[in-house]
């Protein structure tokens, strides 16, 4: 807890978290002790005193179709890799490698992981198209776009539209990121360091679509990213327990295929290095389930540049 910086009100509230952490620490060590069929680890990590509701709570923040009011989340999109040939697809895509992915940023206890899905691929996109790598604002977007609701939760979709309404992002540095909601600063939006032309939507339920996109560029992803597994995930190829209830937003940066084959898709989070393989995880690809592992077929999204 001391490694994490933990600091609490009183002695009784030091207490009851201890009793979080010591209960989480029994149960990871348990999970990990598990000989047959584990293909990942868990680990204490900065989310270890608290209790899993209180996580989901604090650390999540995907808020799916029927949350939002915009009637354009009723639209269908084209797909402009329909046509792509699977056979064509290569073994393995990294967008680390071909610096199209800025370093792992920390939402922090804002809820807004649909922001820095959103935000992900787009300097995904802006790389691949123009060949410069730009840290873009989350703040912006988390303070500006009032078809979201911030550190309460957002989609990814509604965010490229407000990003294409408004004429696009402007730099971290320029309108840094907070971790709350506040007033939006017109003035911090300019100057613009990238534009969209809008977006596309993923095929729903469907990993070899999404396959078919992250091949091509980074891809914003919901997932259910709430349960225990996922909080505590710390390396190796994630088969955890999870549902298909979507309330978190990560970004697809890739997929590969292990030495003992398991096949995984790489996905960025947003809550810091400390969490997973230094802020990302490997999660299981080509499930029997056709919504994916967690759901993460189910509603995938990309910008257009």
């Amino acid at each position: 807890m001391t490694t994490h910086g933990r600091v609490y009100a009183d002695v009784k509230e030091e207490n009851n978290r201890y009793v979080v952490f010591k209960n989480n620490v029994e149960r990871i060590e348990h999970l990990n002790s598990i000989p047959a069929g584990r293909t990942f680890k868990l680990a204490v990590n900065q989310f270890a005193d608290l209790t899993n509701n209180e996580f989901r709570s604090m650390y999540t923040g995907f808020k799916g179709v029927s949350a939002l009011s915009s009637q354009s989340q009723t639209k269908t999109t084209p797909f402009r890799y329909q046509n792509v040939s699977s056979g064509a697809l290569p073994v393995s895509v990294d967008w680390r490698k071909k610096g199209a992915v800025t370093p792992i940023k920390n939402q922090g206890s804002c809820g807004c992981c649909w922001a820095f899905s959103a935000v992900a691929a787009i300097e995904g996109a802006t790389q691949i198209k123009k060949g410069k790598l730009i840290s873009l604002s989350e703040q912006q977007l988390v303070d500006c776009d009032t078809n979201d609701f911030g550190c309460e939760g957002g989609l990814m979709d509604t965010a490229f539209e407000h990003i294409k309404a408004t004429g696009g992002l402007t730099t971290e540095s320029n309108y840094p990121y907070k971790g709350e909601d506040a007033t939006c600063n017109s003035k911090k939006t300019n100057p613009k360091a990238t534009s969209i032309t809008g977006y596309e939507d993923v095929p729903v339920n469907d990993e070899q679509a999404l396959m078919k996109a992250v091949a091509h560029q980074p891809v914003s992803v919901g997932i259910e990213g709430g349960g225990f597994d996922f909080q505590f995930y710390s390396s190796g190829v994630f088969t955890g327990e999870c549902t298909t209830y979507l309330d978190h937003a990560v970004t697809a940066i890739g997929y590969g295929e292990s030495t003992n084959g398991s096949k995984y898709w790489i996905i960025k989070n947003s809550w810091g290095t400390k969490w997973g393989e230094s802020g990302y995880m490997r999660i299981q690809k080509d499930v029997k389930d056709k919504q994916g592992l967690c759901g993460l077929a189910m509603k995938a999204s990309y910008p257009t540049i």
